[in-house]
């Protein structure tokens, strides 16, 4: 009996020193709370709640705008090898806008040259003279493709007057005479970069206006001329718009081929289905843009051009009246430096 009395004593001293050992015991009246971590995902939208979310902008219209301005210079003072003072300037300006969207590519283009040669003792005279738009309007069937189908405008003319100097009295040339007009239908290639586009139309017209009665009745740039009687009375005025229908190509490429220097390769060929076909008008335009700065060009030039139908006037005998005569290639060729505003 005195065994189990001490034995029950020695469990009571065991259970007490046990429950000394658990610091802050639970009892039965708390109330356990168990802390989730929270998921991750619930995390990200709170903070995403706090963050002002803006849709991207999509742009779908892309502009380019620079004009500029072109000096040639030469002045002499008592200069013994001889020579006359002269100074030439060129006004230019050249203006894009163009659309993408998804498959659709539309892009439009002007273009604008105006040049003064003014030389000691002798009058002012043009040394160039453009406007020029385009317009293409493309289409193509899935977003990895470089061939479009496209349709495409263009329309060029001049600003003033042309004459043949040293004659002044009549000009050879006008406003919207000649004026150009191509409208057709075909396929275009462009590459992902843009740099080059080819554009072939086996359906392209061609108008040719010649607005000044003078220049028509003379049949001038292809236009029917007037007809007279044998006494040299007019007996019907010529037409001042000749239309065509025929195959048209054109190629342009620009791109910097080496640092500030960049190279721009224009080239339309057109063909007359019905008058003389395979006799092709050539208009071959190659320009370097030499960049000093973001201001400061210079610039090198050609332009080549042949149509059977513009023909070649000059005065051979002195008389003071320019002679007809068939086509001849023409050509330009254009250094200056100047400043340009792109903006």
């Amino acid at each position: 009996m005195k065994i189990l009395f001490l034995s029950f004593l020695a469990c009571l001293f065991a259970l007490n020193a046990s429950a000394q050992i658990i610091p802050n015991p639970i009892k039965p009246s708390d109330t356990i709370k168990v802390v989730k971590p929270a998921p991750v995902q619930d995390t990200l939208l709170v903070v995403l709640d706090t963050i002002t979310l803006e849709p991207p902008m999509l742009v779908f219209w892309t502009e380019k705008n620079a004009v500029g301005l072109n000096f040639n210079e030469v002045a002499f003072i008592n200069w013994n090898a001889g020579g006359n003072n002269s100074i030439s300037a060129l006004v230019h300006g050249n203006f894009e806008r163009n659309y993408t969207k998804k498959l659709l590519s539309w892009k439009n283009r002007g273009s604008f040259k105006y040049g003064l040669n003014a030389q000691e003792d002798r009058e002012v005279r043009k040394t160039d003279d453009e406007f020029r738009l385009n317009s293409s309007f493309g289409y193509r069937k899935d977003s990895i493709s470089n061939w479009y189908y496209s349709a495409k405008f263009t329309f060029n003319t001049q600003i003033a007057n042309g004459y043949k100097y040293p004659e002044t009295d009549k000009p050879i040339s006008k406003f919207m005479a000649p004026g150009y007009l191509f409208v057709g239908v075909g396929s275009q290639y462009s590459s992902h970069d843009e740099s080059l586009d080819v554009y072939i139309s086996p359906l392209t017209q061609k108008s040719t206006f010649v607005l000044d009665q003078r220049l028509a009745n003379e049949g001038m740039f292809g236009v029917q001329r007037a007809q007279y009687d044998d006494l040299g009375n007019l007996i019907k005025e010529g037409e001042s718009v000749r239309t065509e229908i025929g195959f048209l190509v054109t190629s342009n490429f620009a791109k910097e081929i080496f640092t500030n220097v960049k190279l721009d390769n224009r080239i339309s060929l057109y063909s007359d289905y019905l008058n003389k076909f395979g006799n092709v008008d050539v208009d071959w335009e190659i320009n370097a843009d030499l960049k000093v700065n973001d201001f400061i060009r210079a610039n090198i030039g050609t332009q080549l051009r042949y149509d059977d139908d513009v023909k070649y006037k000059e005065d051979t005998n002195g008389d003071g009246n320019l002679e007809t005569f068939g086509p001849r290639v023409q050509f330009k060729q254009l250094l200056g430096v100047g400043v340009i505003y792109e903006f």
